[in-house]
């Protein structure tokens, strides 16, 4: 479920996401990537995690134009 722009230290802000998967096995970050790629239409090998696949948060790569996926992304919100 996207929950919107969260605050995450000082003045960083952060895409928040609730997921229901278990984070074992990498069980989690499979979802977050897979409803990444679900809600902004694109393939599942479009989006991985950069960045911190142990952690709550975590950085991710999205591939494809940039300014479409900025357009498809405030869509959502």
């Amino acid at each position: 479920m996207l929950v919107g722009i969260v605050a995450i230290s000082d003045d960083r802000k952060a895409l928040g996401i609730r997921l229901a998967a278990p984070p074992v096995d990498g069980a989690a970050n499979e979802a977050l990537c897979t409803f990444l790629a679900e809600q902004l239409d694109l393939a599942r090998s479009a989006v991985t995690i950069r960045s911190g696949a142990s952690s709550r948060i975590k950085q991710v790569g999205i591939a494809g134009d940039a300014a479409d996926l900025i357009q498809r992304l405030s869509d959502l919100l």
